[in-house]
């Protein structure tokens, strides 16, 4: 396991997201470490698959594998003003649409990028939970991967590893209801929850592959029972590494 060591700089003047996410896990002073780098693929378009905890995720993926990666968020997040923002400086796109969420994914992966998702939804992020537990994964990720016209293509499991316990804070799910009626989430009672890491460990896993004999399994009527297959391959991937 490899302490990160960060370099200093002020946040405001970081120009790129992998800069960005350096400049914040300093500025915030999370001590930050990371596990299983070999296993990082190189040069080849990847899905990192990971569970979600914080807000701080995302930064703290791209500056535990050293990568820029652009993460799929939740829709509402594009109409809040200041979080839209920080999805624009951050390189993230919304999950608004199916539509665009294929099509988004395909032009990245076929320009050999990173795709950052976080399968448990805003889910993992409206409930307080015990600090290594996983919700289950939407398979959306999974049809993406077996669509995608890329060979190779990696799906990387990463678990984000912190002891810390979140709280819940005075600012109201219902409000979130006002960027996004239709998620049910937001009807929800009670506050938002915060989870803010003071330690954190990013554990990498091996990477599975996904080969063009998976797409072919994948057409006609057994497709989403091999999209599901992919998606509970992936989450036990995710909570061997969050339990080890």
């Amino acid at each position: 396991m490899t302490a990160l060591s960060l370099p200093t700089m002020p946040f405001l003047e970081a120009p790129e997201p992998l800069d960005l996410s350096r400049g914040l896990i300093h500025l915030t002073g999370v001590k930050l470490t990371v596990s299983g780098q070999r296993h990082i693929p190189q040069g080849v378009p990847t899905l990192v698959i990971s569970n979600h905890r914080s807000g701080m995720d995302a930064p703290v993926l791209m500056a535990g594998l050293n990568r820029h990666i652009g993460f799929v968020c939740h829709q509402y997040m594009q109409h809040v003003p200041i979080l839209r923002d920080m999805v624009h400086q951050f390189g993230a796109f919304p999950l608004d649409t199916p539509q665009r969420f294929f099509r988004q994914g395909y032009r990245r992966l076929r320009q050999r990028e990173m795709i950052g998702i976080f399968p448990e939804g805003a889910q993992s992020m409206v409930q307080l939970n015990e600090p290594r537990q996983l919700q289950p994964f939407h398979r959306g990720f999974a049809h993406l991967a077996l669509r995608a016209p890329v060979e190779p293509l990696a799906l990387l499991p990463v678990a984000l590893v912190s002891d810390d316990m979140g709280f819940e804070t005075p600012v109201p799910l219902r409000l979130l209801g006002w960027f996004d009626p239709s998620e049910p989430m937001f009807q929800q009672e009670g506050g938002h929850p915060l989870v803010f890491y003071r330690r954190v460990e990013v554990r990498v896993g091996e990477p599975i592959w996904v080969t063009d004999r998976d797409r072919e399994q994948y057409q006609g009527r057994q497709g989403p029972q091999h999209a599901q297959a992919l998606t509970d391959r992936c989450w036990s991937a995710v909570h061997g590494l969050l339990q080890s």
